[in-house]
């Protein structure tokens, strides 16, 4: 088998593994979609949607769904737009916000302790393949057709 199918059956089973960890602490199952979202809103403040979705790499209706949703379930707030009474501006609520930094905290701990169970040349090749890693979700990102999900 080669890397490009080895690494991509990885993918779902490790993802489905720290998001286990958040569900064994008590923290809602949220869709990855949301968490990404939330994450954009706290690093950067307030945004407008086409804002958020430029950032997410994501369709404008993609975003406003999860927004329809994320409002409904008070992660997102909605305000008015000072200079444009025809858009609004998106913020992460404040129970987002703490739900996002307790995920954060779980996942880190459960990755920290499984990476510090691995053997030191494991753990290496995962440090050296970080940058990688991150190259590779850029050029995955720059391939997308349409930059669209």
């Amino acid at each position: 088998m080669d890397t490009a199918t080895e690494f991509g059956r990885l993918l779902g089973p490790l993802r489905r593994a720290v998001l286990r960890t958040r569900r064994l602490e008590g923290l809602p199952d949220l869709p990855e979609a949301q968490i990404e979202l939330l994450r954009v809103l706290a690093d950067s403040g307030p945004l407008a949607p086409s804002d958020a979705a430029a950032r997410l790499n994501a369709a404008p209706s993609t975003v406003s769904n999860l927004v329809r949703t994320m409002t409904a379930a008070g992660l997102v707030q909605r305000t008015p737009s000072a200079t444009n009474l025809r858009t609004v501006q998106l913020t992460a609520s404040p129970r987002a916000l703490v739900m996002l930094e307790r995920y954060d905290r779980i996942s880190t701990a459960a990755l920290r302790h499984a990476l510090d169970n691995l053997r030191p040349e494991s753990r290496q090749a995962i440090d050296q393949a970080l940058p990688a890693l991150a190259a590779l979700l850029a050029g995955l990102e720059a391939a997308a057709p349409g930059g669209k999900d």
